[in-house]
């Protein structure tokens, strides 16, 4: 009996981690976050058959065919007007949009911006050392600009910014192997946005997806964000109930 409640007790926390949604408050701001780990099935989200996806409800409706849905979901990078990825998009293996490693205009030209890599494991890495290394990725997405750069605040973040908007972003743990997908439920600059991935849940490296438009599927917490079509959409993979 008592090596059965060893075990369980070993076991609870695992099973609670996966693709646990929940809600937390920093400076008087709610943020929702979503762990993801790198046994879970977490993958990118563009296109079917038909076109463009756009809404979490057409990437169900995809999955349904195959008897999965969506464990959670967000949007997951910038996109052009036509809703085509901004950078480098890879899905599937497959390179469906190239990385793009100047200075421009807008958040995602804020340099250093980063690619948020999906492969054995996950990854954060700044775009220029990416296009340098081209690491091996099934999923990946560029965006910027990066919030955390090996546990610093990207330089150019100013704490007193009236920027302030719903923002969503990702952070990666030390070691590689859990992913946090944060969303803000209430306005905030990068600065501060930044900070809860380094002081709350202590990641090395984080970065943006985006602002404004940010959206979030979370059946667990009877949430499913809806608004115009969006680009490329994350989102983990699971049988469907």
């Amino acid at each position: 009996m008592r090596l059965w409640c060893a075990l369980l007790v070993l076991l609870l926390p695992q099973v609670a981690a996966a693709s646990a949604c929940r809600d937390a408050v920093f400076e008087d701001v709610s943020m929702t976050v979503c762990e993801v780990g790198a046994d879970e099935d977490l993958r990118l989200f563009h296109s079917g058959p038909e076109g463009l996806l756009g809404s979490f409800g057409a990437v169900n409706d995809l999955l349904a065919a195959s008897g999965q849905s969506l464990g959670f979901a967000m949007n997951a990078g910038m996109y052009h007007a036509d809703r085509a990825p901004v950078g480098l998009y890879v899905e599937q293996g497959q390179e469906r949009a190239p990385l793009v490693t100047r200075e421009g205009p807008g958040n995602f030209g804020l340099l250093p911006n980063g690619v948020f890599c999906i492969g054995d494991g996950f990854a954060i890495v700044e775009s220029r050392r990416f296009g340098q290394q081209r690491p091996t990725c099934r999923d990946a997405t560029q965006s910027g600009p990066m919030l955390l750069i090996a546990g610093k605040l990207h330089p150019r973040l100013i704490p007193d910014s009236d920027s302030e908007y719903i923002r969503n972003g990702v952070g990666v743990s030390a070691d590689g192997q859990t992913a946090f997908f944060v969303i803000s439920n209430g306005r905030v600059n990068f600065h501060r946005f930044a900070r809860f991935f380094r002081d709350v849940l202590g990641v090395p490296n984080a970065l943006y997806f985006d602002g404004k438009i940010s959206r979030l599927y979370a059946p667990d917490l009877g949430r499913n964000d809806l608004g115009f079509s969006m680009g490329p959409i994350v989102g983990t993979v699971v049988p469907k109930g």
